[in-house]
């Protein structure tokens, strides 16, 4: 059944654009970065191309799944490639993934899997302009994974409650930082390639991608030249005034008062300009200052906890959306699917798509909406070696007696049987 507020009918909806029309890219990975950087690059209209193992990779039947089904994991990192299967183990078979990078057609290859038979050298051997992107733990190729990358990070000593120990977020923040870096950087190369004839060896570590965006957000220069490390504040907005109160029916909110007028509105919502005012004489704070308000979070937070405690969230939404307050309510995800129109398909990024061992399901495409330009309906992941006789022929030209004999040697493969 789907989820309320889906209509049912998939393929009507447009949610893949096609800026890289002509682009194809080879994609060799595991686990999330380098797949959610090929899936990227697929709903802005790339043809990723999936080189996997007969009988599918490491990340192939990871959890969740379906009972007796598929992968939800893959299906979902997977939407609109094709898919390819190849025993790489095989000389025979790393030729054969070699020769679809260099394809006349491709000359893109995107991987995690750091392996010297298709290191960028030998790949460029045999295509001066070849572009190849590897997505590796650490700059020196050591192993690091998203959690023993964000471990040391200093965030999850920041997450959780005031003396506690470190909390790890159970987002994979760092692989889909890594995703959205390595799709950038992927398409600047074809754009120079594009314009000069230039390849590229591009190389990504998930940790310089982490410890990059501790610099850009000022955290390192915070504990370098301030010589101070980031207490953890529970659900508090560091820096300004922000927390989760609870309503008198139980439900549980997230305020936030960044900016001057969302400071405006919180103070109009809950009535208490007053309470304010005395607590600034008091203090000698003042709230019209973002940092004020973090230094006076306590005593703000008890004013507006006492006017949550006599109201429900109906009437804890009707007052902040008529003042424009910044808010928002915790779900689980069953509770977004069922109570938000923001994951539905009123929102155009969302449509019900069929993927086989699945089932019918809403699926996010592109999630830029550029003017003018019509989205495309996405299609779901293959089935493993769906695609492997259509790519060798169209890529390699081979015809269907030499790829007979690849699969009669076990060299290639097809999707598994129903």
């Amino acid at each position: 059944m789907p989820p309320a507020g889906i209509d049912g009918k998939a393929g009507e909806r447009q949610m893949t654009y096609g800026l890289l029309d002509g682009l194809k890219v080879i994609e060799s990975s595991a686990f999330i970065a380098a797949p959610l950087c090929g899936l990227t690059l697929a709903q802005y209209g790339a043809e990723v191309i999936r080189i996997d193992p007969i009988g599918g990779g490491i990340d192939y039947n990871r959890m969740p799944r379906m009972p007796g089904g598929r992968s939800l994991y893959w299906t979902g990192l997977n939407k609109g490639k094709r898919s390819v299967a190849v025993d790489i183990r095989a000389p025979e078979g790393r030729e054969l993934v070699a020769a679809l990078a260099t394809a006349a057609q491709a000359g893109v290859l995107l991987t995690n899997i750091a392996v010297p038979w298709l290191a960028h050298e030998v790949l460029a051997a045999r295509r001066a302009d070849m572009i190849s992107c590897v997505i590796e733990g650490n700059p020196d190729g050591s192993t690091a994974v998203d959690y023993t990358v964000n471990c040391a990070t200093g965030y999850p000593a920041m997450t959780g409650q005031p003396g506690g120990p470190p909390v790890n977020h159970a987002l994979p923040a760092w692989d889909i930082a890594c995703a959205l870096q390595a799709s950038t950087a992927l398409a600047a190369a074809m754009l120079r390639r594009q314009a000069t004839g230039a390849g590229a060896a591009l190389r990504i570590a998930l940790s310089d991608v982490a410890f990059a965006t501790l610099s850009h957000l000022g955290v390192l220069a915070e504990a370098e030249l301030l010589e101070r490390d980031r207490p953890a504040i529970g659900n508090d907005i560091y820096g300004a005034f922000g927390r989760d109160f609870v309503t008198a029916d139980g439900r549980r909110v997230m305020v936030a008062a960044i900016s001057g007028r969302q400071w405006q509105a919180l103070v109009a919502a809950c009535g208490i300009g007053p309470g304010i005012a005395a607590l600034e004489a008091a203090t000698g704070l003042d709230f019209a200052d973002e940092e004020d308000r973090f230094r006076g979070r306590d005593l703000i937070g008890a004013l507006v906890a006492l006017w949550f405690e006599g109201r429900g969230l109906a009437e804890v939404a009707e007052a902040f959306d008529r003042h424009g307050v910044c808010w928002g309510e915790y779900r689980t995800v069953r509770g977004l699917l069922a109570e938000d129109p923001r994951v539905s398909t009123a929102n155009p990024l969302f449509e019900v798509i069929g993927t086989p061992g699945v089932g019918r399901h809403l699926a996010a495409g592109a999630v830029a909406r550029i003017a003018g330009e019509a989205r495309r309906a996405q299609r779901p992941a293959p089935a493993l070696g769906a695609d492997t006789d259509a790519v060798l022929a169209e890529l390699l030209g081979l015809p269907s007696g030499a790829i007979g004999a690849l699969h009669d040697r076990g060299i290639v493969a097809g999707p598994p049987a129903a």
